[in-house]
């Protein structure tokens, strides 16, 4: 067998999927690219394993772990996907940014707890943030 028939196609199952994961917006189908990236390594491994004809077969025992890692791996990416979704509303990449602590916030404001609840009297309150789709259309 030819090792150079394998290895285009895992490079390119791996642009395709690199492209996926730089171009798309959705947290679903980045996730999605991501386990392409992860196919096409396995199909390496299996390839160069077979290639050289290797008496342990440790090509295609590392592609079982590296198959165990990406089930892991999407069994907590959908979960935080989906616990976004419901908090946020959406699952766009793009708005994951605003779930980041805002530089101004240290989290510690030396007051008492009852204190927390109002704000200072010269802290002019926030306006609600808004995504750049939400602006758009309104």
């Amino acid at each position: 067998m030819h090792l150079a028939y394998p290895a285009v196609l895992a490079a390119l199952l791996f642009c395709v999927g690199l492209y996926g994961v730089l171009a798309r917006r959705n947290a679903i189908l980045v996730l999605m690219s991501v386990e392409l990236m992860l196919n096409a390594v396995n199909l390496n491994l299996v390839a160069f394993d077979v290639w050289l004809r290797d008496k342990l077969h440790s090509g295609q025992a590392l592609t079982l772990f590296t198959i165990a890692i990406a089930a892991a791996e999407i069994g907590i990416g959908l979960a935080i996907v989906l616990a976004v979704y419901r908090n946020r509303g959406t699952s766009a990449v793009d708005d994951l940014r605003d779930t980041a602590e805002r530089p101004d916030d240290d989290g510690d404001d030396g007051g008492s707890p009852e204190a927390a609840d109002e704000p200072a009297p010269d802290e002019q309150p926030r306006p609600p943030r808004t995504s750049q789709k939400a602006e758009a259309t309104a």
